[in-house]
């Protein structure tokens, strides 16, 4: 069961939250950080980034890096931009992007939950990237920014999110990137036992995004209870910070991929190879985007294409095999293009959809990449059953958006 709590969460006072917030650390570079921030030394940047506070080209992982970002979270707190709640509270954030909004429980997670298997995962994480994050919540003794989870829709926490969300915000803004965010306190306590309650009658959380953040949250709890000779098991250091929305409410958006080239083949002999395991269509030069699962879009020399796979070339019982990326990277790009390692060929490049079909006919247009293929995505349905069944999921198969707003809220693991 899901076992989670309220904390004391650590926020900006409402009149400075847009000028503390930022985007995650991993959204953008050295260099895009250091000009968001620009003047602003209350941006959170200072300390999830900080290596923007030295010489342009500065090593992000150099021990001084490190100890800064410790010496702008402590400024932050002395300077009141940063003040923690006087009492354990759940909130709720929420994001609206093209006029569709999401409601997400803000709380803190079980480390316990993650070690054992009840958040679940389904992607693969690298050592390197856990590490990295590791160091940032070990130094500074506290989850700066929160991961991203889903859970099973459940009617009575749809109730009180409409409840508490009918009062007025303690944040409501909208960001340079035209997301709204949307930031309630849940005071009362009877509220805040139930949520408790109802949480733990959920069986399993899912990592929707975040997957090296929330490693690297539950890998130092769990090392702070390794080392603690006298860990009871409801010490802060336990629990770790999360956004946990209802799965109806979140919508993953497609991830697509485009090729430096056809491997020796002409777009002719291209087009005649995929006819074997596709119903291929001309479509034009209007853009087309896939209709379905099992349907992709093509673009190749100024023109769209439908893919619609023949049946029996994947399998609807396998929840690996049946996604519409296992079947594009076997029998397209694996089986035409030999393209055998998504993670390590130099020949693909990968799109997120936030940026439309229009980046794709980009860069084929441009002459630096000579093929696109847009794929239909994948579901949340989709994304649970991998979870359950112990799956992992091809590289670069899912894309959500908005991300979470960094800034709002902070977890502190000692009290």
């Amino acid at each position: 069961m899901a076992k989670i709590k309220p904390f004391k969460g650590l926020r900006p006072p409402k009149d400075l939250v847009t000028e503390v917030a930022s985007r995650p650390y991993d959204v953008l570079d050295s260099e895009e950080a250091r000009a968001e921030a620009g003047d602003n030394l209350k941006s959170l940047y200072h300390i999830i980034k900080p290596e923007i506070d030295f010489e342009p080209g500065k090593d992000e992982h150099a021990p001084e890096v490190y100890d800064k970002a410790v010496e702008n979270f402590k400024a932050f707190q002395e300077n009141g931009w940063l003040v923690q709640d006087d009492k354990e509270r759940y909130y709720i954030y929420a994001q609206t992007m093209d006029g569709r909004t999401q409601y997400g429980f803000v709380i803190a997670a079980n480390v316990a939950d993650y070690m054992e298997g009840r958040i679940k995962k389904h992607e693969l994480t690298r050592r390197d990237k856990e590490e990295d994050r590791m160091k940032h919540v070990r130094i500074n003794n506290a989850n700066i920014e929160p991961v991203f989870f889903a859970f099973p829709d459940n009617d009575e926490l749809e109730k009180i999110i409409k409840d508490v969300t009918s009062g007025t915000p303690e944040y409501d803004f909208v960001s340079a990137d035209g997301f709204g965010h949307h930031f309630w306190v849940i005071d009362d306590n009877a509220t805040i036992a139930r949520i408790t309650e109802l949480f733990d009658a959920i069986p399993s959380l899912y990592i929707a995004d975040g997957h090296h953040r929330t490693a690297a949250a539950a890998l130092v709890g769990n090392e702070k209870a390794q080392n603690n000779p006298n860990h009871a098991g409801d010490e802060e250091y336990n629990y770790f910070l999360a956004v946990a929305f209802p799965a109806s409410h979140l919508k993953i958006i497609d991830y697509n991929r485009v090729v430096k080239d056809l491997n020796g083949l002409s777009p002719e002999e291209f087009l005649a190879a995929l006819e074997k395991d596709f119903i291929v269509e001309l479509k034009g030069e209007e853009e087309y985007r896939p209709a379905g699962l099992h349907n992709f879009s093509l673009y190749l020399d100024g023109k769209w294409y439908s893919l619609t796979a023949r049946e029996g070339r994947y399998d609807d019982n396998d929840p690996i095999g049946k996604l519409d990326v296992t079947v594009s990277s076997d029998l397209i790009l694996r089986d035409i293009l030999g393209i055998h390692d998504l993670r390590s060929d130099k020949r693909i490049d990968f799109v997120g959809g936030i940026r439309g079909l229009g980046e794709l006919k980009r860069r084929v247009d441009s002459g630096e990449m000579k093929v696109a293929l847009a794929l239909y995505p994948v579901t949340m349905d989709q994304l649970m059953d991998i979870a359950d069944t112990g799956n992992i999921m091809p590289p670069k198969t899912t894309w959500f958006e908005p991300k979470l707003r960094s800034g709002l809220i902070i977890h502190k693991l000692e009290d």
